[in-house]
C-alpha cells in the first residue's frame, strides 16, 4: 500500500470538525500526501551526510537534515503555491490544490511558508554557527525559485539549487569543510534537479505555452530529450568523480551503474512526450536517488 492510500483516510477524519478541516487544507497545500518532492531533496543530503562522516553520521545531525529536509521542502510547497495561485487553475495537474480551488486564502499560504521556515530554521540554530549562516542561503533560495519561471526559462536551475542547497550544509555541519568534493556532490545534486525537473515541465508545456509560464522543456523544444540525457549523463559522471575523490568503492560504483538503467527507462517513458509518461519519468527519479544512497550506505559498512 502506497503511502498516499495510507494517509488518504486520516487525512478525511481531520475534516469532522473546523479546525481539523483547516488543517486537512494545510496538509494538502504542503503535499505531505505527495511526498516525491521531500525524497528528491533528502536523497543528496543523505549522499553528503554519510560521506562526510565517511559512513558514520551523526545521529543527532541525521535526524535534524531529515526534519528539516521535510520543513522546508513543505514551506516551499506553500510559497509555490502563492506564487502560482493565479497560474494553477489554469493547469491540469494543478487546478485542483488549495490555494488555486479556493480552500485556502493566499495570506494562509503565506503563514504557513513563514511558520514551517522558522521552525527549520529553530533546528537549524541547534548547529554551529557556519552551518546556520548557510541555511540563510537555502531559505532565499527556496523563496525566491516559484517566482523565476516568470522571469526566466531557467526555473529548473533555480530549484536545483535551492534543493541541493542541503549538501554543503551537511559538509559543514558535519565538520568535513567545503572541499572539492562537496562541491561536485552540490554540482551532481543541481543537475540532477534539472533533469528530472525538465521531465516534469514537459508534463505541463501545453499548459505552460499558454499562460505565459516559463520552463527549460519550453526553451528547449525538440531537443528536451537530448538535453535531458546529455545532463543526466553528466550527473552520473560527475557522481562517479566524488566517489573516486572519497575513496569509495564497487557498491557505490555498481549503484551508479543501476541509476543508468534508471536514466535509460526514464528516456524510454517520455520518447512520445505524453504527459502522464513525462510524469511517470519525474517520479522514477525517487528510485534513482535511492539507489545511490544505498551504494554509499553499502560501500561504507561492507568494503570502508
Amino acid at each position: 500500500m502506497s503511502f498516499k492510500a495510507l494517509l488518504a483516510p486520516r487525512l478525511e477524519r481531520l475534516r469532522e470538525n473546523r479546525v481539523g478541516e483547516r488543517l486537512y487544507w494545510y496538509t494538502l497545500l504542503v503535499r505531505l500526501h505527495r511526498p516525491i518532492g521531500i525524497w528528491l531533496l533528502m536523497w543528496p543530503m543523505l549522499w553528503a551526510l554519510w560521506i562526510a562522516a565517511d559512513g558514520v553520521p551523526d545521529l543527532y545531525l541525521l535526524a535534524v537534515f531529515v526534519l528539516g529536509a521535510a520543513l522546508m521542502r513543505s514551506a516551499g510547497c506553500a510559497i509555490n503555491d502563492y506564487a502560482d495561485r493565479h497560474i494553477d487553475g489554469h493547469v491540469w495537474r494543478t487546478r485542483e490544490r488549495p490555494l488555486a480551488a479556493g480552500r485556502v486564502s493566499a495570506g494562509e499560504a503565506l503563514a504557513v511558508f513563514a511558520a514551517l521556515s522558522l521552525l527549520a530554521f529553530a533546528l537549524v540554530l541547534t548547529l554551529d554557527p557556519f552551518t546556520v549562516k548557510l541555511s540563510l542561503g537555502g531559505v532565499l533560495l527556496a523563496a525566491l525559485y516559484p517566482f523565476t519561471k516568470r522571469f526566466t526559462h531557467l526555473p529548473q536551475l533555480f530549484l536545483g539549487a535551492a534543493f541541493a542547497w542541503a549538501v554543503p550544509m551537511a559538509f559543514a555541519a558535519s565538520g568535513a569543510g567545503l572541499g572539492l568534493v562537496c562541491w561536485l556532490l552540490y554540482a551532481a545534486a543541481v543537475l540532477w534537479a534539472l533533469a528530472y525537473d525538465t521531465l516534469y515541465a514537459m508534463a505541463d508545456r501545453g499548459d505552460d505555452l499558454k499562460i505565459g509560464v516559463k520552463s527549460m522543456a519550453i526553451l528547449l523544444g525538440s531537443a528536451d530529450i537530448t538535453v535531458v540525457a546529455v545532463v543526466q549523463g553528466l550527473v552520473l559522471l560527475t557522481l562517479a568523480l566524488v566517489g573516486d575523490l572519497a575513496g569509495l568503492g564497487g557498491w557505490y560504483f555498481a549503484s551508479l551503474g543501476a541509476a543508468l538503467l534508471f536514466v535509460l527507462w526514464q528516456l524510454w517513458l517520455v520518447r512520445e512526450r505524453e504527459p502522464k509518461a513525462c510524469l511517470r519519468a519525474f517520479l522514477n527519479n525517487h528510485y534513482l536517488g535511492l539507489t545511490v544512497f544505498l551504494g554509499v550506505v553499502l560501500d561504507y559498512a561492507l568494503i570502508g
